[in-house]
């Protein structure tokens, strides 16, 4: 059961930072078209956002790690 607990927890963080990458980026690109002028702000809030939504599996990795070594 801890495998199958440790599978879950990384699918659920990894599919939930591949939506919220895609929304980000999709958001973005509308802005930018939106708004060429701001492109480089919004780029860089844009790569802040990808990194902490990027913790998420990162942290699904560790709660897995636990669940099966404990």
């Amino acid at each position: 059961m801890q495998y199958i607990a440790a599978a879950i927890a990384v699918l659920g963080a990894s599919i939930g930072a591949a939506y919220g990458n895609g929304q980000v980026i999709s958001k973005t690109i509308e802005s930018m078209t939106r708004q060429p002028e701001m492109s480089g702000q919004l780029r860089g809030t844009m790569f802040v956002g990808v990194a902490l939504i990027e913790a998420v599996p990162i942290l699904g990795v560790v709660i897995a790690l636990i669940l099966v070594f404990m």
